[in-house]
C-alpha cells in the first residue's frame, strides 16, 4: 500500500474514532461548523472551553504534525486570493448545507442518515465541478 494511501487511512480512522468519540461524550454531533457557530453566536457559552480546546486542536495539530513528519507537500496553491474565494464558497455552503463535511459526511453518514448522505453527496459533487471549472476551464489551480 502507498504511504498517501495509509496515511490517508489512519487520519479517516483518527477522524471517526474522534467523532464517535466526541457523540459517546456529549451526546453531540462533532460538526465544525457547529462548533465554530456555537462561539460566533454565543450559543455555546455553556462548553465554551470545550469548543475552544476543540479549534485550538484543529489549528495546532497539523504544524506539529509537519514538524514531526519532517514536511508535507500539500499542492496547495500560493494565490492568496485563491484561498480566499475557495475559504468563501465553503463557508457559503456550509451554511447552505446546515453543516459542514465533519457533521453531514463523517457523523452523518455513520448514523445512516438520509440528510447527511444526501448532503455528502451534494459537497462531493459540488467539489467534482470545482475541480472541472478552476482547474480544468480556467486553469487557476
Amino acid at each position: 500500500m502507498e504511504d498517501d494511501w495509509v496515511r490517508g487511512l489512519i487520519g479517516g480512522l483518527m477522524i471517526g474514532g474522534a467523532g464517535a468519540l466526541f457523540l459517546l461524550m456529549n451526546g453531540r454531533i462533532m460538526g465544525a461548523s457547529g462548533i465554530i457557530g456555537g462561539l460566533v453566536d454565543g450559543s455555546g457559552r455553556s462548553n465554551r472551553g470545550e469548543r475552544l480546546a476543540f479549534l485550538l486542536g484543529l489549528v495546532l495539530v497539523p504544524p506539529l504534525l509537519v514538524a514531526l513528519s519532517g514536511g508535507v507537500d500539500t499542492g496547495l496553491t500560493g494565490n492568496i486570493w485563491l484561498l480566499v474565494a475557495a475559504g468563501g464558497l465553503v463557508g457559503f455552503g456550509t451554511r447552505l448545507a446546515n453543516g459542514c463535511t465533519s457533521g453531514h459526511g463523517v457523523c452523518g453518514i455513520s448514523r445512516l442518515s438520509w440528510r447527511g448522505m444526501a448532503a455528502t453527496v451534494a459537497y462531493i459533487a459540488a467539489g467534482g465541478a470545482s475541480v472541472l471549472v478552476f482547474r480544468h476551464w480556467l486553469g487557476v489551480i
